[in-house]
């Protein structure tokens, strides 16, 4: 009888962190809609400078990637070392080749 409460407190716990877990996707996603959303209007506006709209575009872009990351492809949860070390791998050689293509058209 023992057994029957703690799987089913186990498994009131389990629906609990799942709803919690999609109400958090949930907000990740609408905030990502949100920043395109701004990012349309700060490009379609024309009022500012590109000099001022890059800059902003690039931060709001490095939040919606770390939004990816972080809860649309489980990067949090453990277990994901390879996958993680592959990926920021790859984030590393993308920034190497920009620094060098910026450094070769700099010159």
């Amino acid at each position: 009888m023992t057994e029957n409460l703690n799987s089913e407190e186990m498994k009131a716990y389990e629906k609990e962190q799942r709803k919690e877990e999609m109400q958090k996707q949930m907000i990740s996603f609408a905030l990502m809609i949100l920043f395109t959303l701004i990012a349309f209007a700060i490009v379609a506006s024309g009022t500012l400078s590109k000099m001022v709209v890059i800059p902003v575009l690039m931060v709001m872009c490095l939040i919606q990637v770390g939004f990816q990351f972080y809860y649309f492809m489980h990067m949090k949860e453990k277990g994901h070392g390879v996958p993680a070390a592959l990926i920021y791998g790859g984030v590393w050689a993308a920034l190497l080749t920009l620094a060098a293509l910026g450094v070769i058209s700099w010159w």
